[in-house]
């Protein structure tokens, strides 16, 4: 039994325009937004509920690592573990930013529990750049 139905090739509606680049650009502000934003790029990708609870985790975890008088590290050049903390930390975009402009992570390790908390601002940002890369993947149509 054949069927006359003929269904659009994938794309096909886009035809006529650039869906390409303005796909690639959009996703690409998606990136950037959330990684600035914990959570923004995938409201801007129309996942708002993802993004909300995106933005609810991250923004606690680096907030609770802050509060328990975690160490934020600064750039340098010293050495390999400090590098990868200072990355790990910046993944946290705007949190990270304010968090050293208001001096907060600077002072001396006085509490047990500073060393958790150092870990959890380094996991917030390492979480918030997989988060940020999950909304480029669905704003360029490789993830649903």
């Amino acid at each position: 039994m054949a069927s006359n139905v003929h269904l659009p090739a994938k794309g096909a509606a886009h035809r006529g325009t650039d869906p390409v680049s303005h796909s690639s650009s959009y996703a690409y502000f998606a990136l950037i937004l959330g990684w600035l934003i914990p959570g923004a790029g995938h409201v801007l990708v129309k996942r708002p509920f993802r993004g909300l609870f995106l933005f609810l985790s991250i923004t606690c975890m680096f907030v609770l690592g802050v509060a328990m008088q975690g160490k934020l590290y600064s750039p340098n050049a010293g050495e390999i573990l400090n590098i990868l903390g200072f990355v790990g930390d910046l993944g946290a975009g705007l949190l990270y930013i304010v968090a050293r402009a208001l001096d907060y992570g600077h002072g001396a390790v006085q509490i047990a529990t500073a060393d958790y908390g150092t870990k959890f601002a380094v996991v917030a940002g390492l979480l918030n750049f997989i988060a940020a890369i999950d909304a480029h993947n669905i704003g360029i149509g490789r993830k649903s």
